[in-house]
Order: C-alpha cells, then sequence, then structure tokens
C-alpha cells in the first residue's frame, strides 16, 4: 500500500576526488564541483560514512539510512527488506576516467563476508561518453591460469595478458566479482554495483601519488579472489528501442533495463516488490506519481530513487535515455 509521506526521491551527489578523476562530471553532467580531479559522484550510497542525503521535498536533509529504518519495506520492497534488512544493497555512481583507473578485481560475497563483513561487488558499466579510441580492460585475452597470471605480476608484465576492448556511448558490460579489469582514460560511465567499496588493486601502472608514494597493491587477496573464466565477449548486446523497456542486465544482485522516451509513457512497478532507480544518460524527462501532484524534473547526470511502494510512474519526455534498476 502507498505511503503519502514517501515521494519519489532525489539526493544530493558525493563527488570523490581521485588521483585518476577530471572534469566530466561537472562540465558533461552538471555536478557541482570546483576541483579539476572529481572521479566519482556517488549517487545512491549507502556506505557507511558516505550515506546519500535527500536533496528535495518533505524529508529534505535525511539520510537513506535514516529513511531505511523509518521505512523499511515501503522503500525497498519486502523480499528486499527481509534479505538486506536496514541495509541498502546497491551503490550507484557516475565515474570520469581522465587517465587510467589501476588493473583490479572485487571479491564476491563469501570472501567479502569473510574478509570484510560485507557485500561483494558485482557490477555492470554503461558508457555514458567516451574520447574517441578510449578503451576499458575486461578480462585476459587468452586462457590463463594460477601459474601464468602469477608470473605476469612477478614480472610487472600484466598487462601483456590483458583484454583491451575500444568503447563507444552505449556500449554496456557486465563486471562479476572476480573479473579483472579497469575503466581506460577518456571513458565517463554509469556504474551499478553492490554495495561494497571492496577494490583490490593488482596493478597501477606504476605511477605515485601526490605525495610520491605508489598506491597500495593487494596481490594476495587479488589471488584468492580472481576468477580465471575465459569469455568469447564481455558487451553486451541488446536492442534498444523507443519507449520500450530493453534489458542490459538481469543477475542475483540486480535487473537493468534501458527506456529510451519520446513521449508519454506509464510504466508500472507493480511486479518488481523492489525500490527502482532511474539514472539520466540522456536529454531529461518530468515524472509523476500517484503520491504527489509535485512534478519530479530528472536531466542528463541525475538519478532518482522511486520508493516500493510507489507502483507506477508518468513519464513525460521529448527525448530522454534511462537507466532503470531494480532487484
Amino acid at each position: 500500500m502507498s505511503n503519502p509521506s514517501l515521494y519519489i526521491l532525489k539526493f544530493k551527489p558525493i563527488l570523490k576526488e581521485k588521483i585518476w578523476g577530471g572534469t566530466k562530471l561537472k562540465n558533461f553532467l552538471n555536478k557541482d564541483s570546483n576541483t579539476s580531479c572529481i572521479g566519482e559522484s556517488w549517487e545512491i550510497s549507502d556506505v557507511e560514512g558516505d550515506y546519500s542525503v535527500v536533496s528535495e521535498g518533505s524529508l529534505k536533509g535525511k539520510t537513506l539510512h535514516e529513511l531505511l529504518i523509518e521505512y523499511k519495506e515501503q522503500l525497498v520492497g519486502d523480499k528486499n527488506f527481509q534479505r538486506f534488512g536496514t541495509k541498502f544493497p546497491l551503490l550507484v555512481k557516475f565515474i570520469d576516467a581522465k587517465e587510467d583507473l589501476s588493473v583490479q578485481l572485487h571479491p564476491g560475497d563469501e570472501i567479502a563476508k569473510q574478509k570484510h563483513n560485507s557485500f561483494g561487488k558485482t557490477e555492470m558499466w554503461h558508457i555514458v561518453q567516451a574520447d574517441k579510441d578510449a578503451n576499458i580492460i575486461i578480462g585476459f585475452n587468452q586462457v590463463v591460469d594460477k601459474a601464468l597470471y602469477q608470473k605476469h605480476v612477478d614480472q610487472k608484465s600484466i598487462k601483456d595478458i590483458l583484454n583491451y576492448e575500444q568503447v563507444t556511448k552505449g556500449d554496456t558490460f557486465f563486471v562479476y566479482s572476480g573479473l579483472i579489469h579497469a575503466i581506460g582514460k577518456g571513458v565517463l560511465l554509469a556504474e551499478i554495483q553492490q554495495t561494497s567499496d571492496i577494490t583490490y588493486r593488482v596493478y597501477d601502472w606504476d605511477r605515485k601519488d601526490s605525495d610520491g608514494n605508489y598506491r597500495e597493491l593487494h596481490q594476495k587477496d587479488a589471488l584468492e579472489a580472481i576468477d580465471f573464466r575465459n569469455e568469447e565477449k564481455y558487451k553486451i548486446e541488446y536492442k534498444s528501442g523507443k519507449n520500450e523497456i530493453s534489458n542490459l542486465v538481469r543477475c542475483l544482485h540486480f535487473i537493468t533495463n534501458m527506456i529510451e522516451i519520446d513521449q508519454n509513457m506509464v510504466i508500472s512497478h507493480e511486479e518488481f516488490d523492489s525500490f527502482v532507480v532511474y539514472m539520466c544518460i540522456e536529454g531529461e524527462a518530468v515524472l509523476k506519481n500517484e503520491n504527489t501532484s509535485t512534478d519530479i524534473h530528472i536531466k542528463l547526470g541525475e538519478t532518482i530513487l522511486v520508493p516500493a511502494c510507489i507502483k507506477s510512474i508518468n513519464v513525460l519526455s521529448k527525448s530522454a535515455k534511462l537507466l532503470q534498476t531494480y532487484i
């Protein structure tokens, strides 16, 4: 049943300075920043110390964590509340790589629980913008086993066995836990992931930080968590049609769809039993729901959270692309 005090929520982005960050989050996605090295905009976060704060409406100033404690299954859905309790299960970001990120991987649920008392980290990437010839690293370019991998780590030649993929706007990749990967310079992307901030760094291009130090590597942890599966292709093939929902990723941790809109469209959440996140990756739209007469505007670079108790939304746009995510 709908709760009249819950409405479509917008949060204040949490901006993160990174050694590899740039200015696209400010210049392309209109984030409010005065520095030239913003690498990440955490759009929706329940990571301790980085709780998202509601930016408008009657709940303005409340954190996502406080909302979870107060509204429970009305915010996230019955099944999600039973499964995750008062922990929001997804972390949603935009990432700008002015320089190459480190070659890294993330642990799965089992290792993450055991070592860090955390969720594991399975994620997906959708390329929002990419400079000419920009690429990502995902997986290996050949069959690799533990011995071959260790040899290349020891010889600092790991880049010789990595799979490079040139990327353009609209490309989508599924990065399961244990899969070796890196975002390359010139790439701006949307990332949807489990709520986890655990990264095992394998190689960092021999660069030093502003204090002249190399960043820490996590070779032992990485070797325990790595997945040596060799996929034929990593890019997700999908067809996107106007005013219809096209699936990009479906996994245990989240489902993400693409919705391309150029008219009035009613989107039902009736069957989801879940919160729904919308990230605007192109254009702009106006959203309405039965709980409020207030229009919610969403434009390129913005993200909204629709509580589970809201069972449908009306979206009006002449031109917009939205990523829709739920569990």
